[in-house]
């Protein structure tokens, strides 16, 4: 385990998109609605993604969906349905359920699970999402793990803190795994805490592989 000389962990990169910077990508198993206006016979009250990240609606076929914003993927539809002779198509795509981009949030929350993540989600809405923390909550020891680029880090966050603005409410992505008062969380830092007890900043930690 080694400290990482940064205040934020960093942002999931290549294939992870950044949920601070970009709106929802669709993803296999993923559940939309998609209506056209005026064309009952074409709109669809639900649609699931399939597995490989494709879906079909009428007249314009299998869309490749996965990877892409619902946005994105109306104006497929709507770049199809023009090559039917269907002049000026008003479609709309949107998203119902999602279960490609989750965050699992566990220890001293009132709903521990997983959640999903749409659009920008901090540290502190995703604990609100899980009903937030429970009364026996240790609110010092709030732990991130995160993957990127190949690599786990770990930080150690402290929600008092967070609600002070002492630092900023940190960014959760797709993959994370929040850990409030856990104690498998709190012994990555153990030795670190050692040293320094009273944390003024987040204590970010790449994890080696044993």
């Amino acid at each position: 385990m080694v400290r990482v000389d940064a205040d934020k962990l960093p942002a999931p990169v290549g294939a992870d998109y950044s949920a601070s910077d970009a709106p929802y990508m669709l993803g296999p198993l993923d559940e939309v609605t998609v209506s056209v206006a005026g064309m009952d016979e074409l709109s669809q009250k639900l649609v699931q993604v399939d597995a490989s990240g494709r879906f079909s609606v009428p007249l314009a076929g299998t869309l490749e969906a996965a990877g892409k914003t619902p946005n994105q993927v109306a104006t497929m539809i709507r770049d199809r349905l023009r090559q039917q002779y269907i002049r000026d198509p008003q479609v709309a795509v949107n998203l119902v359920r999602t279960v490609s981009q989750t965050v699992t949030i566990e220890g001293e929350v009132k709903k521990p699970g997983i959640y999903p993540v749409l659009g920008r989600m901090s540290l502190l809405r995703a604990i609100a999402a899980a009903e937030g923390v429970t009364e026996f909550a240790k609110l010092q020891d709030v732990v991130i793990l995160r993957r990127v680029g190949g690599k786990d880090y770990a930080a150690l966050y402290n929600l008092r803190a967070i609600r002070r603005a002492q630092y900023d409410d940190p960014d959760v992505y797709s993959g994370d795994v929040v850990m409030v008062d856990e104690s498998r969380g709190r012994r990555m830092f153990r030795n670190f805490l050692q040293l320094a007890p009273l944390l003024s900043a987040p204590l970010i930690v790449a994890l080696q592989k044993a």
